[in-house]
């Protein structure tokens, strides 16, 4: 039976047991005493620390082991005063010492009682390493995971930015005229790019410079700009400005009425078949608030000025073909086509809410005659007067039109008879008084024969109004032409007018 003798009679049996269990140890073993003296050491340690008996022996002491390696650089001051520290406070330690050949040994010390210190070491290189791998592999998952998280953020950037575009690009082109363009811009650019203010210029007809059409986020909207003061407009691209930035700021940058001159901005000329014909400016917040659901703001931005552009160049041309569809080219009036339109749908909404409707037809007396005698060019010079002189003094709802040849009609909407009579008297004085030159010099006066009608009096139907409006213009040119008749009889007009007309005196 084995007990606390039997050991006893082991140790006698076999002297140096100890000696023997340590050195076929795996690991390599210092004890050190108290005073730092070595007490035993086993053969292992020598492999283990990559030393010879030169380094240790069983005459070393604690403090030249120490030194020696911190010379050969298995050990640091640093690791070497933590030890000593821990050691004086009766506290076990333990450290990785990295060997000249690049193995890790874990060395570790436990307090023994009574004093001194048993220092095991233990071969962790492949431990250590696979740690390491470890830690490489899951800082390579991680950096992965934030990559795809990127890639992520940026897709739903990407498609966040599609729809966007497809719902500005879907009202833009549903758009029936400029003005509606310019309200679906100044609703939409807040929304498309949070914490921007901007406004769109556009060019004006003599192309000299940029009025102001459209403003957001923004107190103020300069009325118009030079053309050349847009660094975008010169070079004929889009220009971004950054303060820190290798570029200067365009000459109509203000402080814009609220605050001082932006430290960021871009400029985006809006192109339309080939012909810049405005600018979008886009002020962006300096704390970066608009970058929160795109990718890059301003080539986004960028992208909403090409949308811009594509629908005011659709919109423009929209626009030409309807005036082309709806207006002489000649006077720049209405052409007869609009005018049908234009009094079947005013007859229906005098029907609809119980109001009056005018019509005045009129000619130019004896045009054929003029003709003859001044030439085709002439005549058309009296035409293009006549038709600047209707747009210029006519611009309220009244509707002009060149119903054909030197005929014109002038729809009156909710005018009373006497109303428009009195319309048609203003416009046969003026014409009266036109003055028009041709070739340097200046044509002989002309004069209008004038035929009014009004709905309700003459009826509230296209047809009988035109035939009666038709036959109120022959008794006008039968009274003698320069002259107002109504349909039905004669015009109740100043007496000067009516004498004239009676006594058949025209010019």
């Amino acid at each position: 039976m084995d007990g606390p003798g039997a050991a006893d009679d082991l140790r006698a049996d076999n002297p140096g047991i100890e000696r023997q269990v340590i050195d076929v140890m795996e690991q390599g073993v210092i004890a050190w005493s108290a005073g730092g003296q070595c007490l035993l050491f086993n053969t292992r340690v020598y492999s283990m620390l990559e030393i010879g008996e030169d380094v240790l022996d069983e005459a070393t002491t604690r403090a030249e082991f120490r030194a020696r390696s911190l010379a050969r650089g298995d050990m640091s001051e640093e690791i070497i005063a933590r030890i000593e520290q821990r050691t004086a406070a009766g506290q076990p330690f333990a450290y990785d010492r990295t060997l000249p050949s690049g193995r890790m040994v874990m060395t570790a010390g436990r307090p023994m009682r009574g004093g001194g210190t048993v220092i095991t070491m233990t071969d962790v290189t492949e431990a250590r390493r696979a740690q390491a791998d470890l830690i490489r592999a899951k800082a390579k998952a991680e950096e992965a995971e934030q990559e795809i998280r990127e890639i992520l953020a940026q897709e739903r950037a990407r498609q966040e930015e599609a729809r966007l575009l497809a719902e500005l690009n879907e009202w833009l082109q549903s758009c029936k005229s400029l003005d509606e363009l310019y309200e679906i811009v100044e609703h939409f650019m807040p929304l498309m790019l949070p914490g921007t203010k901007g406004e769109l210029y556009v060019y004006s007809n003599s192309r000299d410079a940029l009025d102001g059409m459209v403003k957001w986020n923004t107190a103020q909207l300069h009325p118009s700009i030079s053309a050349d003061s847009c660094w975008a407009l010169r070079r004929g691209r889009g220009y971004e400005y950054r303060k820190d930035g290798l570029c200067l700021r365009c000459d109509h940058v203000e402080a814009h009425g609220d605050g001082d001159a932006p430290h960021e901005y871009l400029c985006v000329p809006i192109v339309a078949h080939g012909d810049t014909v405005g600018l979008l400016h886009i002020r962006f917040d300096p704390d970066g608030k608009c970058a929160a659901r795109i990718n890059d703001r301003s080539a986004f931005a960028l992208r909403c000025g090409e949308h811009i552009s594509m629908a005011v160049a659709n919109a423009r041309l929209r626009d030409e073909l309807r005036d082309q569809s709806i207006r002489d080219p000649l006077t720049g009036l209405y052409n007869r086509r609009y005018f049908l339109d234009a009094l079947w749908r005013e007859l229906s909404i005098a029907g609809r809410r119980d109001t009056c409707l005018g019509i005045v037809s009129f000619d130019v007396d004896r045009f054929k005659t003029f003709n003859d005698n001044h030439g085709h060019d002439a005549g058309d010079a009296v035409l293009r007067a006549i038709g600047a002189w209707l747009r210029d003094h006519f611009t309220g709802d009244e509707i002009a039109c060149r119903y054909g040849g030197e005929e014109f009609m002038i729809l009156v909407p909710t005018a009373a008879l006497d109303d428009t009579v009195c319309l048609a008297e203003r416009l046969r004085d003026g014409i009266a008084d036109l003055r028009v030159r041709h070739l340097s010099e200046t044509l002989p006066r002309v004069t209008v024969s004038c035929g009014v009608v009004s709905c309700p009096d003459h009826g509230c139907e296209t047809g009988p109004l035109l035939r009666l409006v038709d036959e109120a213009l022959y008794a006008a040119k039968a009274a003698g032409r320069n002259a107002v008749r109504v349909a039905g009889g004669p015009v109740d007009a100043p007496g000067r007018h009516n004498a004239l007309a009676k006594a058949g005196q025209s010019d």
